[in-house]
């Protein structure tokens, strides 16, 4: 069988998808996979590394407005989706896919309205409550809507299409084990570990409290600090840092970016993260206890949205950007490494509120879609 997984722009919606087909190659090892993304994005970096092939097409997102400036790069995006159809059907014609999957971002747009018009059966992935614009003009055509949590259902005026699931993870996650990761980390098995990491660009923000969060763990830490700035921030955030003699402070793992994020998560007792989709399946799936920031910076706030779910449920400790620095950021991270059991508390309410089947859901629905299309 044939599988087509389309997916970009940010970690949270390629994850998903590199969870899926890894479930499904570990189901059919002569499985042919082809994922499609978007030219210059992140995609084109993880999905080889997971040992899949990639073909993308030039496509971006449209501006919300109506300045002059924004009419025109509207009439020029509509002339690159225009484009990007035509590309991405060429694809399916080559590939000749038995299903096609996509997981966000704006490059799904075109790969599934193609696959869809040509007969392919098709899904779609949304992870957030509320679904982006994608998804809505997607959701005429595909053959089915997955969601990440059941408030979403009320969005689509197809729900005979869609199917509540949760959002999966990679394979990578299942049977993480904190002492073993730690171990192959080569990390101190009793020392308490700290991830800090904001997505995969980076935060501005967050990136400027960590700074001032650094400074008091050279004086206070007791702890190993291993921090994802995001590559548009690593350069600017290392200056920084040598700047102010902060550099080589004790425990600190300065990274651009987490590639072996399952086994980093794995090894840490808190965890300091924006509050997308993606990262909220990962951190309730480990049963991590977790500070999170939301990112003010996404449609329709669904970041906030959904971190005062596990606000709520105690599942997370939730801190809103502009009301805090980098000293109420340590000082709640160290709050909650100072008491054991309000920690594991935490671990256990996130725990709680895991869907540990999400992958294996999915990638059940997707191998009776492609077998739907091997009959036809």
């Amino acid at each position: 069988m044939r599988f087509l997984f389309t997916c970009g722009g940010t970690a949270g919606h390629i994850n998903p998808a590199l969870g899926v087909a890894g479930r499904i190659k570990e189901l059919l090892p002569d499985a042919e996979f082809l994922f499609v993304g978007a030219e210059g994005h992140m995609e084109t970096e993880l999905v080889p590394r997971e040992g899949y092939p990639i073909r993308t097409v030039r496509i971006a997102g449209f501006r919300r407005g109506v300045s002059p400036r924004m009419i025109a790069e509207n009439v020029q995006t509509a002339a690159r989706l225009v484009k990007a159809c035509r590309q991405a059907k060429g694809y399916i014609r080559e590939f000749k896919p038995d299903v096609a999957v996509g997981t966000g971002g704006y490059v799904c747009y075109p790969v599934l309205k193609m696959a869809s018009d040509m007969g392919i059966p098709t899904a779609v992935h949304e992870s957030n409550a509320v679904p982006g614009l994608t998804t809505k003009l997607l959701a005429r055509s595909v053959d089915r809507i997955l969601v990440g949590l059941s408030e979403s259902r009320d969005f689509y005026s197809h729900p005979e299409k869609v199917e509540v699931t949760g959002t999966p993870v990679r394979v990578d996650f299942r049977g993480v084990d904190m002492a073993r990761a730690r171990r192959e980390l080569g990390l101190e098995p009793d020392k308490p570990v700290v991830l800090a990491v904001f997505g995969s660009l980076g935060a501005e923000y967050m990136n400027r409290a960590m700074v001032g969060f650094i400074r008091r763990m050279g004086a206070q830490g007791g702890f190993r600090l291993i921090y994802a700035t995001g590559k548009r921030y690593y350069d600017g955030v290392r200056q920084t840092l040598a700047a102010q003699g902060l550099d080589h402070t004790p425990g600190l793992d300065l990274r651009e970016y987490v590639y072996d994020m399952p086994k980093v998560m794995g090894a840490a007792d808190v965890i300091i993260c924006r509050s997308g989709a993606s990262t909220i399946s990962e951190l309730t799936y480990l049963g991590k206890g977790a500070v999170i920031v939301p990112s003010p910076n996404v449609v329709n706030n669904h970041q906030e949205k959904n971190a005062r779910v596990l606000d709520k449920a105690g599942a997370a400790k939730m801190l809103l950007e502009g009301k805090f620095d980098g000293d109420g950021l340590f000082d709640t991270v160290t709050g909650l490494l100072s008491d054991p059991q309000a920690l594991e508390r935490m671990r256990q309410a996130s725990r709680a509120m895991g869907v540990t089947d999400a992958t294996d859901r999915i990638a059940s629905i997707v191998l009776g879609l492609a077998q739907k299309g091997k009959m036809g």
